[in-house]
């Protein structure tokens, strides 16, 4: 077992675990080398405090670079014992991980590593195409692998129960003017290295859609059009949700997103019902499952896209000082 990881391990892990979701694009990670292990830290200057008061959304982001920090080291042959949230006097500390037994890769985490890159929220309406039951099945072993589940939403009527909730959760979301212009800062009309692009934020939403969209400025649609009739909605949850639990649903939601990747899928993310309590708790009963939803997710065979900029992976480091 080796001492510890050096910063050029950290480095080069860094530039996958920076690839992760956050809500707005925000980023709202920092990952230092401490005693010869990596730890991954939320940072509260990206924390949103209208959209995400409890700091649930930065402990998800914070999960989601966990796990592509835990793929990247696994691939380097340098895999990670992983240790959740290990010091309650830090709360930003969300896990510090240290060097397990050297050992080569499997080909379930090359598989999951080559999709990093190529993972990115698809806000465009996806085909008609429906997701066949294996690619189903993958995505429910994902969540389980990381001690999580997945309800996949399956007919028009569970899709429209659903997706009154969703719009419910919207409405409340949209009468708070802190949470307008909290959206509106994070927006991106010029080239930037974090916040959503308004290339990337999708169509206008319109009444009669069956999910909302979070309304990053895209285009306008025509009226009376539907956005997508009947689209394959999955709800991520854990078993519980504390702090730890949000963690964990950040690395299960990640191997999730990198699994629908691998299977050619595209996903974007609904978190308007879990943002507002109500609604959570709302969802949690329609569904009769032990635990918490944490996220939603729309899945379905889209056009090809890019993922969204992020900050150069110095922005995120906090390595120790060479003595000159």
């Amino acid at each position: 077992m080796d001492i510890g990881y050096t910063a050029a391990q950290l480095r080069a892990a860094a530039v996958d675990a920076v690839r992760a979701p956050s809500l707005h694009n925000t980023q709202p990670w920092r990952l230092r080398l401490r005693d010869g292990g990596i730890e991954v830290l939320a940072d509260p200057t990206r924390r949103l405090p209208a959209t995400d008061p409890s700091g649930w959304g930065v402990r998800i982001a914070g999960g989601a670079a966990l796990f592509n920090l835990r793929i990247a080291l696994a691939v380097a042959g340098i895999p990670a014992q992983v240790r959740l949230r290990p010091d309650p006097a830090q709360p930003d500390l969300l896990a510090r991980l240290v060097p397990d037994v050297p050992r080569r890769p499997t080909p379930a985490e090359q598989s999951l590593y080559a999709a990093i890159p190529r993972r990115f929220s698809n806000r465009l309406p996806f085909w008609p195409d429906p997701v066949p039951a294996d690619a189903r099945w993958r995505l429910g072993e994902a969540a389980h692998a990381e001690q999580c589940w997945l309800e996949l939403l399956i007919g028009v009527s569970a899709v429209s129960a659903f997706g009154e909730i969703a719009r419910s959760a919207h409405r409340v979301l949209e009468r708070d003017p802190a949470y307008r212009a909290e959206r509106e800062r994070w927006l991106r009309r010029e080239s930037a290295p974090d916040g959503v692009p308004r290339s990337a934020g999708g169509p206008q939403g319109e009444p009669q859609d069956v999910l909302p969209a979070r309304g990053y400025g895209g285009h306008d649609r025509a009226p009376g059009r539907d956005f997508e009739p009947e689209p394959l909605v999955g709800v991520l949850g854990s078993i519980g949700n504390t702090a730890v639990d949000q963690v964990i649903a950040g690395q299960a939601l990640q191997r999730l997103l990198l699994t629908a990747t691998d299977a050619g899928l595209s996903v974007s993310m609904l978190s308007q019902p879990i943002e507002v309590p109500s609604a959570r708790e709302q969802l949690r009963l329609a569904l009769g499952r032990f635990g918490t939803p944490q996220m939603v997710l729309r899945i379905g065979y889209g056009q090809p896209g890019r993922p969204t900029p992020r900050r150069d992976v110095d922005e995120v480091l906090d390595l120790p000082v060479v003595p000159a």
